[in-house]
C-alpha cells in the first residue's frame, strides 16, 4: 500500500473531523450564552461542550498535525520551501490556536464566567469557515 496516499487519506479524515468541532462548538455556544438562567439546559451545554472538544477535537487536532508531518515527511521536508506550504501551514498554526481560544471559552462556561453574547459566537464561527476555504483553494491550485 502506498504510505503517502494513506497518510494523505487518514489527514483528510482528521481535518475533516476537527473542522466538524471547530465550527459546531462555537455554535453550541451561541446557544448556551442564550440560557443563563436554565441551570439543567447550562449543564447539558456544558457536557456537550466538553465531550466534543476533548473527546473529538482534540483528537482531531492531534491526528491533522501527525497524519500531515508525515505527509511532509514522505514527500521530502524540501516541501517545506514552497510557499503555498508555508501559507498553508501558517493558516493550520492559525487554527490551532482558534483551537485553543475556544478552549478559553469553554473554560468561562465552565465555571458560569461567559461574558460574550450570542452575537460574538455567530461572528467567531465564521473564522475556521474563511480560513478552510483559503487553505483548500492554496492546496488544490498551489498558487504560489
Amino acid at each position: 500500500m502506498n504510505a503517502y496516499l494513506t497518510f494523505k487519506s487518514l489527514h483528510l479524515i482528521a481535518v475533516i473531523s476537527w473542522m466538524a468541532g471547530l465550527l459546531y462548538l462555537p455554535r453550541i455556544f451561541v446557544y448556551h450564552s442564550d440560557v443563563r438562567n436554565n441551570r439543567v439546559q447550562s449543564e447539558t451545554f456544558k457536557l456537550m461542550e466538553r465531550r466534543l472538544y476533548f473527546y473529538i477535537m482534540n483528537p482531531a487536532m492531534i491526528l491533522s498535525w501527525i497524519f500531515g508531518i508525515l505527509l511532509i515527511h514522505t514527500q521530502g521536508l524540501d516541501s517545506l520551501n514552497f510557499l503555498w506550504m508555508k501559507v498553508k501551514l501558517g493558516l493550520v498554526i492559525i487554527l490551532t490556536g482558534y483551537h485553543l481560544y475556544l478552549l478559553s471559552l469553554l473554560n468561562d462556561f465552565q465555571i458560569d464566567n461567559n461574558s460574550k453574547s450570542s452575537k460574538f459566537f455567530r461572528y467567531i464561527n465564521e473564522v475556521p469557515t474563511v480560513l478552510l476555504i483559503i487553505i483548500i483553494f492554496v492546496v488544490v491550485f498551489k498558487p504560489l
